[in-house]
C-alpha cells in the first residue's frame, strides 16, 4: 500500500470543485431530464396507488357498524300510513316514488 500525503487547502478543494462542477454542467439538460423524469413517474405512482386502495372486508363491515341506524318515530309512520291510505293523490306519489325514486 502506498500512503499518499493528502494535503486538503482550498485551493485543492476549489479545483476539485470547478471540475466537478464541469462535468456536470456538461450533463446538466440529461440530468434535469432525469430528474423530472423521476419526479412525473413518482407522482403517476402515488396517484394510481391513492385511487386503488386495498380495503379489507372486516374494516368496512366495522366502520357500517358504527354509522348510526337510520330511526323513524312510530307516531310518524303511522301517520304517513294513514295518509297514504286516505288520499288518492298521496297513493300516486308513493307509487310513483316506489318505481322511479329519482324522478321529480
Amino acid at each position: 500500500m502506498k500512503n499518499k500525503n493528502i494535503k486538503l487547502s482550498a485551493e485543492g478543494i476549489k479545483s476539485s470543485l470547478l471540475a466537478v462542477v464541469g462535468a456536470i454542467r456538461r450533463y446538466a439538460s440529461v440530468l434535469l431530464f432525469l430528474l423530472f423524469t423521476f419526479v412525473y413517474g413518482y407522482m403517476i405512482y402515488q396517484i394510481n396507488t391513492l385511487s386503488n386502495p386495498t380495503v379489507d372486508q372486516n374494516e368496512v363491515l366495522s366502520q357500517a357498524k358504527k354509522l348510526p341506524t337510520p330511526r323513524i318515530d312510530e307516531e310518524a309512520a303511522k301517520k304517513l300510513e294513514s295518509l297514504k291510505d286516505n288520499s288518492v293523490n298521496v297513493q300516486t306519489l308513493f307509487e310513483q316514488g316506489r318505481t322511479n325514486p329519482f324522478q321529480e
